[in-house]
């Protein structure tokens, strides 16, 4: 087949095989460029293979491989450096874009506090970097180590590239015995382009864009190369500390400064929501002035006791959000809509667009939502868009926003082609050809099939293997793609039997492109790994409906292992009896996620995927809470009416903390009502229940907090 061979000409044979190549090609030249700091390629060469492989992938969207260079940004974690584990998790922050969505974020924070709207609540606001954030570890006063986010909980260990870095010092005076100092590197404007000259002048390829630059610079193997990187750090926070650096976030700040520390002096203290728009204005008009890229503005509570009480969620702390810059918007062409089918049987519409840049990204997809969206309505039946509807071959407006998906926002009727139809969403799924339903009150039409139709089949094996769920090293989305399309593997236990499949001579890995008999011995290893794991993965695992990582914690430590956990859902009944009451009345729980749970278990197919997966693990029940000698370890505890001294959210979070099981409403296995003024029809119950009933002050005395 000709490389030159125009897209429209493909077989899909030909396409497929071409878009392997050239995920091979594309690849090699990231890890030379973004690892080996040693391009093989030249930038034209580059783009002209990675526009080739996307014009592939927008003719032939079923065959968009699971690695494709379209959706790769730089290279993954170079196996030179070695893992660091960090003490305290290093966390993403929730977004903001407009000014409602940060007075809803001061009002979130009061709420959990307890706060009225006029009580004091001051904030600190300060330029969101966009940079590589950097966790710096000293130890009696010298720098021991340096870790890149990673993960969050793991990172990569870049301690000799940190030491190249003249604004991060090698040692501190003054300092806590134990201090993790955490900011963001960069490069400046001026350093970029001086950077980009000289690597004009030796001939070798120049950056995109300065967080590139810098990302690549001190992810170098060599740090003599980091070193002649210009590279800056700014700090703004901190990990494991050994005592306090101050009492509030401008003060440890101030403190981090005074230890020879870079902070960012447009760091403002304010006062009220106002102020925080205010300040978010002042800097967004210096942006361009800066020198140094932002991409937008971080707002956080500036006490610490406060930081403390208001915690974190799974994957960002309540107490901080960051403002984002406006969205970036571009106009182009819908050439195709196409349809996707996920691991719930949600048909996904997505756009795909005459490529165009927008906000320094090459966007090619772009989210419709559902049908409704398409046909310029909402959920309710309301115009949207004054009620233009999507269609094929629309010069549409592309909305981008930080992280966020990009979704068509828009449609230029005047440049509509004659003879575009309005788009029919299919009825039927387009993988397996099962009826599509759309139920009642549902934005979404989902497939009928269930572990029959591929999409989904393949689907809630990724998610399966996911990072969250079981995490078996080596099995991706890329090698679940391949099994599955062998017919290895049809559904999760069909994981841990191949190793006695392969054993048996039934089928053959090794000496299959890319593996041998070690690196399949390794991945059956890995797999057996798995067999022992906790019951919270497990439920996560198996990609119930409306279930995710949060929630099948909260249902681990509720039921404590599989067996009840099995047999309540087995139990249970949709609407009614003991341990359909049991399931909702656990805090967190509601009827919609627990019908999904229920209809799980109780469908013949889906039932008997879940037996065979439990037959090959051995799962492990909830430990013990830390604190399980406390009084109330074990015990079941609801919480009614006013409470005066904190509020409901730190009551529950306190109470789970000294190992309680937190309902939300009171039964025969309710061990505890704490109920404050106001208490109505729980109180009465308790009573009739012969339920203990204490105040908000005996509960405090109880656990010891009197």
């Amino acid at each position: 087949m000709a490389p030159d061979k125009p897209v429209e000409n493909l077989t899909k044979a030909e396409a497929q095989e071409e878009l392997s190549s050239l995920a091979q090609k594309l690849a090699k030249a990231n890890d030379a460029y973004h690892r080996s700091d040693a391009p093989e390629i030249s930038d034209a060469a580059y783009d002209t293979l990675k526009r080739r492989n996307q014009e592939i992938e927008a003719r032939f969207p079923d065959l968009k491989r699971a690695d494709s260079p379209s959706d790769v940004v730089g290279a993954a974690p170079s196996e030179g450096f070695s893992k660091v584990a960090h003490a305290v998790r290093m966390l993403s922050l929730g977004n903001a874009f407009t000014d409602e969505d940060v007075a809803d974020f001061d009002g979130r924070i009061r709420s959990y506090l307890g706060l009225s709207k006029n009580h004091p609540l001051s904030f600190t606001a300060e330029p969101k970097i966009d940079g590589l954030s950097l966790s710096l570890r000293y130890e009696k006063g010298q720098l021991v180590q340096a870790a890149t986010r990673g993960d969050g909980a793991t990172g990569e260990n870049v301690t000799a590239n940190a030491l190249t870095i003249s604004d991060i010092p090698r040692s501190l005076e003054g300092a806590p015995e134990v201090l993790e100092v955490r900011g963001e590197v960069y490069m400046s404007h001026a350093d970029f382009a001086a950077l980009n000259e000289r690597q004009a002048a030796k001939g070798e390829k120049v950056f995109a864009n300065p967080r590139n630059a810098a990302a690549g610079s001190l992810r170098q193997l060599d740090a003599k190369v980091t070193k002649e990187r210009p590279l800056r750090f700014f700090a703004y926070s901190w990990g494991e500390l050994s005592e306090p650096l101050a009492a509030t976030q401008t003060e440890a700040i101030a403190r981090l400064n005074a230890l020879g520390f870079s902070t960012n002096d447009l760091t403002l203290k304010c006062d009220s929501v106002s102020e925080l728009v205010d300040h978010y204005a002042a800097i967004e008009e210096q942006r361009a002035t800066l020198g140094y890229d932002i991409d937008g503005v971080v707002y956080k509570v500036d006490d610490l006791s406060l930081q403390s009480r208001l915690g974190f969620r799974s994957t960002t702390p309540r107490w901080a959000i960051a403002h984002k810059f406006p969205a970036e918007l571009a106009w182009t062409r819908l050439e195709q809509i196409e349809i996707q089918v996920g691991r719930t049987g949600a048909l996904s519409p997505v756009a795909r667009l005459q490529p165009v840049t927008v906000g320094g990204v090459v966007v090619s997809n772009a989210t419709l939502h559902n049908e409704d969206y398409i046909a310029g309505r909402d959920a309710k039946g309301n115009p949207i868009r004054d009620g233009k509807d999507i269609r094929e071959g629309d010069w549409v407006q592309v909305y981008r926003a930080g992280d966020v998906i990009p979704k068509v926002a828009d449609v230029d009727l005047s440049k509509r082609p004659e003879g575009a139809k309005p788009y029919e969403f299919p009825t039927v799924c387009p993988e397996c050809g099962s009826e599509a339903i759309r139920e009642e009150g549902d934005a979404v039409r989902r497939c009928s099939g269930g572990i029959v139709c591929p999409a989904q089949a393949v689907e809630k094996m990724k998610h399966f293997v996911s990072r969250a769920a079981f995490d078996i090293e080596g099995l991706g989305a890329k090698q679940v793609e391949q099994f599955y399309r062998d017919g290895w593997i049809k559904e999760p236990a069909d994981i841990f039997t191949l190793r006695a499949r392969f054993s048996a001579g039934l089928q053959q890995l090794k000496n299959r492109e890319g593996w041998g008999e070690k690196s399949a011995n390794n991945l059956f290893d890995a797999i057996d790994e798995k067999r022992k794991i906790p019951l919270n993965r497990v439920i996560f695992a198996l990609g119930i409906r409306h279930v995710g990582e949060s929630a099948s914690a909260t249902l681990a430590r509720a039921y404590g292992s599989w067996d009840a956990f099995e047999t309540a859902m087995t139990g249970a009944t949709v609407g009614g009896g003991s341990d359909w009451e049991s399931l909702t009345a656990i805090d967190g729980v509601g009827e919609v996620m627990a019908a999904s749970l229920v209809t799980a278990f109780h469908q013949q197919a889906e039932r008997a995927s879940i037996d065979r997966l439990v037959a090959e693990l051995n799962i492990e029940d909830v430990a013990a809470p830390a604190e399980s000698d406390s009084p109330v370890a074990g015990k079941t505890v609801v919480f009614t009416g006013t409470l005066e001294k904190m509020t409901r959210s730190e009551a529950k979070a306190r109470a789970e903390s000294l190992g309680a099981k937190v309902s939300g409403s009171v039964s025969a296995k309710t061990d505890l009502l704490v109920a404050g003024p106001g208490a109505g029809s729980k109180a009465k119950k308790a009573a009739d229940l012969g339920v203990e009933t204490i105040d908000e002050d005996g509960w405090l005395a109880l656990i010891g907090d009197g």
